[in-house]
């Protein structure tokens, strides 16, 4: 379903609009996003930093693993992964976190608000193989582990000691994705039979208490769902994603992304991206590279995604060519950047910043293909806003 009318049908409401039965049954066979040309035109050739961008597009190295990052004193973590940017009066704050197992972790970056660098400094230490996460409303950085029974850590951008969350479970965390509205934050979790989980806290706010759910849905790629408690958190002695029985699998979940009553997730095992529709509790595919025609699949190897207020998302390849790609709201995909010389590494945490000028994001490998080798990114142009 295109996402411009979904939102429209959200804004007029049940009363003039109505999710069910065939109204709704059309909707769910519309076909998944399909190749176009790009709203930004055509990749140019490879710039200083080996970027394929569009006409108007800029990018800069903000800083390189095991390097100080300039301007400050501070070095650079290595691999990685997902990050988010958080507003700091005129500037903001970059987050990105770090995918290696032990010591992992978390880093935060601040600029101000020409985008100049004014300090850098760890905000999670000691943990495991921290791959994304998510933002939440109130200004902290949940950080999860890509690891067995791994934890959720909540983290201070601003200042704090980072706190470990282990009511939101534990398994294999891959991103997370807050709502607001329903006051739940969505989770991903990496395993070719993982599951999509959402965390309702006992208070808004406050992540140390609460029911962690998981959706339960047929095995058809839309339809409807509902939430089912998951007995145990803990996962011990039978994991999180086998307690519940009707619970959908997903293969290999990945970044997650909320907006205007919708949670988007890709699963890099059968390169796609879902939509769920949290206000009529359906689901159904936003993209999905066995469903492009006629030509070669655009987006491969789906991993972290993020989007923008004009309701453009953008998706990162762990893989394919190295490129992140955009889906706009009328259902069409294209790539909005290429990294060239790159092919051992993956693009992971795209973030934009507060006024959705500047997207940062990282290589995680670098033209090294190590993870010592990572290099972060921003890209400064004129973004569809």
């Amino acid at each position: 379903m295109e996402r411009r009318n979904f939102l429209r049908a959200s804004v007029l409401g049940a009363s003039t609009v109505a999710f069910s039965g065939t109204l709704w049954q059309g909707a769910a066979l519309a076909a998944p996003a399909q190749p176009a040309t790009s709203p930004y035109g055509a990749l140019l050739a490879a710039d200083a930093n080996g970027i394929q961008l569009p006409t108007g597009f800029t990018s800069r190295v903000i800083a390189r693993s095991r390097q100080v990052v300039s301007g400050t004193s501070y070095t650079w973590h290595d691999a990685p992964d997902g990050g988010a940017c958080f507003a700091d009066g005129s500037g903001w704050i970059y987050v990105s976190n770090s995918e290696i197992n032990p010591s992992g972790g978390a880093s935060a970056i601040r600029f101000n608000s020409a985008g100049t660098v004014v300090s850098a400094n760890r905000i999670l230490a000691d943990t495991r193989q921290n791959c994304a996460g998510g933002k939440t409303p109130w200004n902290t950085w949940l950080s999860c582990e890509e690891v067995n029974r791994g934890f959720v850590y909540e983290t201070y951008p601003f200042g704090g000691t980072a706190v470990r969350r282990p009511a939101m479970g534990r398994f294999t965390h891959e991103a997370a994705a807050a709502d607001p509205v329903r006051k739940a934050v969505y989770l991903t979790e990496d395993e070719t039979n993982g599951r999509f989980y959402r965390f309702v806290p006992t208070t808004w706010g406050d992540l140390s208490s609460g029911r962690l759910q998981v959706m339960v849905a047929g095995t058809a790629t839309s339809g409807s769902f509902t939430w089912a408690n998951v007995p145990d958190p803990d996962g011990s002695p039978t994991l999180t994603r086998n307690q519940v029985s009707g619970s959908k699998s997903f293969n290999g979940g990945e970044g997650c992304y909320y907006a205007d009553d919708t949670v988007w997730f890709t699963t890099k095992g059968d390169n796609r991206v879902w939509q769920v529709n949290l206000a009529n509790n359906t689901y159904e595919l936003a993209y999905d590279d066995s469903l492009v025609s006629p030509g070669t699949p655009p987006l491969t190897g789906v991993d972290n995604v993020t989007g923008t207020t004009a309701g453009d998302l953008y998706v990162a390849e762990d893989g394919g060519n190295m490129e992140i790609c955009m889906i706009t709201p009328d259902d069409k995909i294209s790539p909005f950047l290429r990294l060239t010389g790159q092919s051992s590494s993956e693009i992971t945490g795209p973030a934009f910043n507060p006024a959705g000028d500047r997207l940062y994001f990282s290589s995680q490998r670098g033209t090294s293909g190590s993870s010592s080798g990572g290099i972060t990114y921003c890209v400064t142009g004129p973004f569809r806003r």
